[in-house]
């Protein structure tokens, strides 16, 4: 009787955490399309207004903020130009990154 119990109570307990995970992939906002089928100017006002968005590329996505003050402590900010439908170099906001040893102010 106890196994069964058991069984019972596992089978549940993962039906639960399949179906929470859905409804947390169900919630969560989209993802705006790559930039190329944004405008110059949309794309920037986009991430000025978010302060920090993650955009779908090709095969990847890239995280994009509106400033320095987005990132964490340890991380840089570097301007990124991306293509839009208007501008092939786009200055759309930033991306935070680690360091490099040698950019590191010893």
């Amino acid at each position: 009787m106890r196994p069964l119990v058991l069984a019972w109570l596992c089978i549940h307990l993962v039906a639960g955490a399949i179906g929470a995970g859905a409804l947390a992939q169900q919630s969560r906002p989209p993802r705006p399309a790559g930039t190329t089928r944004m405008t110059c100017a949309e794309a920037m006002a986009l991430i000025k207004n978010e302060g920090d968005v993650v955009i779908a590329g090709g095969t990847n996505s890239e995280r994009f903020v509106s400033g320095p003050d987005q990132c964490n402590g340890s991380e840089i900010a570097e301007l990124r130009f991306v293509p839009t439908r208007d501008n092939p170099q786009c200055p759309i906001g930033y991306r935070c990154r680690e360091p490099g040893f040698e950019e590191w102010n010893w």
